[in-house]
């Protein structure tokens, strides 16, 4: 008796290509729309707590009476805060302002500047971080490029 080989033909083969390449056309673009909400909600992330950070800095030097800089919280991180007008205890955003009040761990970079300083992902996207604004003690979104 002989046995008899049993397989795919080529015309099965190619439908089967054939539709795994309409679902990766399908799926793709879907991927890229992910990827950039989730940028989004990160940078959403990052600028709520860039807020809350400003009021718990300005907090803690009022409620200690600081009035020079630094403030020195509660766990001991000393953070460099404006002392004069309206910006009292509003972290600075120059290197070791708010970049101190904010813990990121490593989720974005920090480039510190005389008036704003910039939260970016760890590889940069243009176009796409947070802005800080030591005048203010404002963080704007910019998702542009996410």
């Amino acid at each position: 008796m002989r046995k008899r080989q049993q397989g795919f033909t080529l015309v099965e083969l190619v439908v089967v290509i054939v539709i795994l390449g309409i679902l990766a056309a399908i799926a793709i673009p879907r991927y890229a729309s992910y990827t950039r909400e989730a940028r989004i909600a990160a940078l959403n992330g990052l600028s709520g707590a860039i807020r809350s950070s400003v009021t718990v800095v300005q907090a803690r030097y009022v409620a200690t009476g600081a009035t020079a800089s630094p403030v020195t919280m509660a766990d001991g991180t000393n953070v460099a805060v404006g002392t004069a007008g309206a910006v009292q205890g509003v972290p600075l955003s120059t290197a070791g302002g708010i970049d101190n009040a904010v813990n990121v761990g490593g989720t974005f970079t920090y480039t510190a500047g005389a008036a704003t300083g910039t939260y970016d992902f760890p590889t940069a996207i243009a176009n796409c971080n947070v802005t800080y604004t030591a005048a203010t003690g404002a963080a704007a979104i910019n998702s542009a490029g996410c």
